[in-house]
């Protein structure tokens, strides 16, 4: 059995998919019973419960073969990375306690920096809490920036007639389809074959510029001439915590982030070859936007 941890999130239902459509027994979990009766109707066992609660965390680990692991974020909380520290402590608990031996979780390019990076240090933390569990062999995924991130550029295209943001327009950032995410994971799952604790990047066919993103997106909804505009550092953290109603805590990690895909230090360790580059183009992405 599989274990799911965020099933009804981006990466987590396209996982629990992937793997119930391979005939895999599936634990899905989540905190929405009527978003799993969904997943549940497709042949998925279901625990419902808060992925802080150490509890029950443990009782649904109990018993898999492996389980995929993520750290779920709000960024409307006063303190981001005490929330994330917390959710973080409470799996590699639930890992102890329950003997799983196969672990692969969900980090991100530029984990491996403990500062300087935004919301992704915490992740940082986090892979450092599960290199300390003895005799549980970890996949550490590293995927670059979602193309699912998008979707909220709808909102800003319709009213402003741009795509904004606060990330240089000349930037090579490393992006990837949360679908190509969950092919790595459910196959990782499947088949348990690496030892100890492994890194692997995952960066999508391309690098892409944001001026590149707002092109691409034009053409898709029809706007070719839909451009790219960069936002001041104060302009972006105003936004955010005004109509995007982000804490100001996590709106200023937000900026941090952004700083750090502008300067080029979120990255491959690796760099770009066969094996972390994924196949889906954002345009296909930009495609299914409406």
């Amino acid at each position: 059995m599989i274990a799911v941890m965020g099933a009804t999130g981006n990466t987590g239902r396209k996982v629990t998919e992937l793997l119930l459509e391979a005939g895999e027994e599936v634990r899905a979990l989540g905190r929405s019973p009527e978003r799993l009766a969904e997943l549940a109707a497709l042949g998925a066992a279901t625990a419902v419960g808060d992925a802080r609660d150490a509890d029950h965390l443990a009782s649904a680990f109990a018993g898999a073969d492996a389980v995929y692991t993520l750290t779920a974020f709000d960024p409307t909380l006063p303190d981001y990375h005490a929330d994330q520290d917390r959710r973080g402590e409470t799996i590699v608990s639930a890992i102890r306690r329950s003997g799983v031996r196969h672990v692969v979780a969900l980090s991100s390019i530029g984990a491996e920096l403990a500062g300087g990076n935004g919301f992704i240090a915490s992740l940082h933390r986090q892979e450092q809490r599960l290199r300390t569990l003895d005799g549980v062999d970890v996949l550490l995924l590293r995927p670059g920036a979602f193309f699912e991130g998008f979707h909220s550029a709808l909102e800003t295209i319709r009213h402003e007639g741009v795509v904004a943001d606060s990330v240089t327009p000349d930037a090579k950032v490393p992006m990837i389809a949360t679908a190509d995410v969950a092919v790595a994971a459910a196959g990782a799952l499947r088949e348990r074959n690496w030892s100890g604790v492994v890194v692997r990047e995952l960066i999508g066919p391309r690098d892409l510029t944001y001026a590149e993103v707002a092109t691409a997106i034009g053409t898709a909804i029809g706007r070719p001439d839909l451009r790219y505009v960069q936002l001041s550092d104060e302009e972006m953290a105003a936004i955010l915590t005004g109509t995007a109603g982000f804490s100001p805590d996590f709106a200023a990690l937000l900026v941090e982030f952004n700083q750090a895909l502008s300067a080029g230090r979120l990255r491959p360790i690796e760099g770009r070859n066969e094996g972390n580059t994924t196949p889906t183009r954002f345009e296909e992405f930009a495609a299914t936007l409406r």
